[in-house]
């Protein structure tokens, strides 16, 4: 299943709701606020790490850039895509839920 993030990790519970039903070969997609989760020494980050290696981890590079965040910044099992990028990975997962 690919779980698609857009909301602001600090805002509401819907970030840790996501990380608490991940399972197996499951895929994240961070967009628009989601992408603040990837920021260096962060609460979120370590989160993140601590994560099995099987799930999948992508941000969108339009979001990364719009928001001043620098892509060498991103931890290393994060995949960075563009916009088609993110319709392969849609259609490569049979379920999509967005968050």
């Amino acid at each position: 299943m690919l779980h698609i993030l857009r909301h602001s990790p600090h805002l509401d519970g819907r970030f840790a709701s996501c990380l608490r039903v991940l399972a197996g070969e499951d895929g994240v997609l961070l967009t628009e606020e989601a992408v603040y989760a990837l920021l260096r020494d962060s609460a979120t980050a370590a989160q993140l790490s601590l994560l099995p290696a099987a799930v999948q981890f992508y941000v969108l590079e339009a979001d990364v850039l719009a928001r001043g965040l620098p892509l060498d910044d991103l931890p290393v099992r994060v995949e960075v895509i563009d916009y088609q990028g993110m319709v392969a990975i849609c259609a490569k997962f049979p379920k999509v839920v967005s968050w």
